[in-house]
């Protein structure tokens, strides 16, 4: 007899956390609360005019208002394909490229491409929230390998090494990392990549966050180390989210091996057909675009988390690494949750991120949501007045404890 409306399948599903605490500071603004929110992991900043005029431009062309083929826009497929091969170091053709509805649709493709039931895929945390829960949905079971402040929030190969069995399949690899910041050096990455390639693992390497670094250009590609065993056992995934400003455009991507991308392109055929065809010809124009057209980005976003981190490492109780990448600022908050609220202990982060934004008007993000409690994750996605105005409000609620 069937027992439910909903399967078991969807039932096991988390909601993104992340999603969830935005959406209800956007609500608290809707109805005239004053939140400053460090919620959203998206850029604050409209996309790009040239952006746009090219999506004005695709959407009066007849060709876009078909289907075109479900792999993506044969040009945007040659501008992806050159572009991951200079970041990556990776011999990349466009057969190897499938065009995804944004960043999280490539990781949801790649692992139910990949993944068969039992299979073990070992993912560092703290971790983006989506990661486990997709590997949960292709049948995986996902290994959280724990890291923290004093590692760097890195995961080393003697690490790594405790948790593999004869079931593991995969490793995902992120770097700079979502939600700490955290960058991998060359050293560490090609560790990494001798691992990885040594116990025969796949390696899904989400590279989203890849151009947004301090300090240097874009952050090492496992690719640069990978054996020609391993790159037959390497998937890119990566978007023009973060980069352009173009979290609503929805568009992503997975650069694999040709049978592996193949199998994408097949699921994909049959769950999406094709990503729309303006966000794609919007995209060719970001992709074609000399990086001095969105240099102002990385320049904000450099200042503000001079910023942010300067601010939250002048509040008792607070510990924090900068951040080499990303937009995200990750503190340790245990030296707070040891003070009290209303006589009793806070406790835990997820309890503090409660408090903040009913008390003090703050929306941030508790660790709980990336396993890792006892840390905040906030962005620094938003205009310089806001981060000075939160995180003073931050500081007047720990210092009334």
């Amino acid at each position: 007899m069937v027992q439910g409306r909903v399967s078991a399948r969807v039932e096991q599903l988390n909601e993104s956390a992340t999603l969830a605490i935005d959406a209800r500071a956007k609500s608290m603004l809707a109805a005239g609360v004053d939140v400053v929110s460090f919620a959203a992991g998206e850029p604050d900043f409209a996309t790009p005019n040239f952006i746009v005029e090219a999506a004005v431009e695709a959407a009066r062309d007849p060709r876009n208002h078909h289907y075109t083929p479900a792999a993506g826009l044969g040009e945007l497929r040659e501008v992806i394909a050159e572009r991951s091969a200079h970041l990556s170091g990776l011999t990349v053709d466009p057969r190897q490229v499938v065009v995804t509805n944004g960043g999280k649709h490539a990781v949801y493709s790649t692992m139910m491409t990949l993944l068969d039931d039992g299979d073990e895929v070992l993912i560092p945390a703290p971790y983006w929230v989506t990661y486990p829960e997709v590997v949960r949905l292709a049948g995986g079971i996902p290994i959280a390998v724990p890291t923290d402040l004093e590692t760097g929030f890195k995961v080393t190969p003697a690490l790594l090494a405790q948790y593999v069995t004869p079931r593991t399949k995969m490793l995902i690899h992120v770097s700079p990392s979502n939600p700490t910041g955290a960058v991998y050096s060359e050293e560490e990455t090609a560790a990494l990549a001798d691992f990885a390639d040594r116990n025969g693992l796949y390696v899904v390497s989400d590279e989203i966050y890849q151009q947004l670094t301090y300090g240097f250009a874009s952050a090492p590609a496992i690719g640069s180390f990978a054996s020609d065993a391993l790159a037959e056992r390497l998937v890119l995934v990566n978007g023009v989210a973060k980069t352009f400003a173009m979290t609503g455009w929805r568009v992503g991507w997975v650069v694999a091996p040709t049978d592996v991308a193949d199998g994408v392109i097949k699921l994909q055929s049959q769950l999406c057909s094709n990503v729309a065809n303006v966000s794609q010809r919007a995209s060719i124009a970001a992709l074609r675009a000399d990086a001095s057209e969105t240099q102002y980005m990385r320049d904000a976003f450099a200042r503000r988390r001079e910023t942010i981190v300067t601010l939250l490492s002048a509040i008792e109780g607070v510990d924090i690494m900068w951040p080499q990448g990303a937009f995200y600022a990750f503190p340790s908050v245990q030296g707070i949750l040891k003070k009290e609220f209303d006589g009793e202990p806070i406790g835990s982060s997820y309890r503090l991120a409660e408090l903040l934004l009913e008390h003090a008007k703050v929306a941030v993000i508790p660790g709980e949501a990336f396993d890792a409690p006892g840390y905040l994750r906030l962005s620094y996605a938003l205009a310089d007045e806001g981060i000075v105005e939160g995180i003073g409000r931050i500081s007047a609620f720990v210092a009334r404890l």
